[in-house]
């Protein structure tokens, strides 16, 4: 008897199991802030920026570079939030097996 069951009902399984997976990382909206919250960024599962938000209080035309700066950490951070967060979705897939193919 084959201990994985039926191969054609497994692989059904686990497409149905990588397409609910997809759409949970597509509807992921992450945050991410910087210089204690006066720059904020909202990205979704696939890294496009969806909302920025920047405090009036860092605006300043004598220093534009600090503003970058915050805005390029809010980013990164945002980013690696992301990156975190598919890779927990996806290892709960197949219990963590890397399955090759499936992403």
């Amino acid at each position: 008897m084959n201990p994985f069951g039926n191969p054609k009902q497994l692989m059904k399984q686990l497409q149905q199991a990588q397409e609910r997976i997809q759409k949970e990382i597509q509807a992921l909206e992450i945050e991410a802030t910087s210089g204690g919250g006066m720059v904020k960024v909202v990205m979704d599962g696939q890294k496009n920026l969806k909302r920025l938000t920047i405090d009036p209080e860092v605006v300043s035309r004598d220093d534009v570079e600090m503003l970058q700066d915050l805005i390029t950490a809010a980013g990164n951070e945002a980013a690696r939030k992301v990156d975190e967060a598919v890779q927990e979705k996806i290892g709960g897939l197949a219990g963590g097996m890397k399955l090759p193919g499936l992403f």
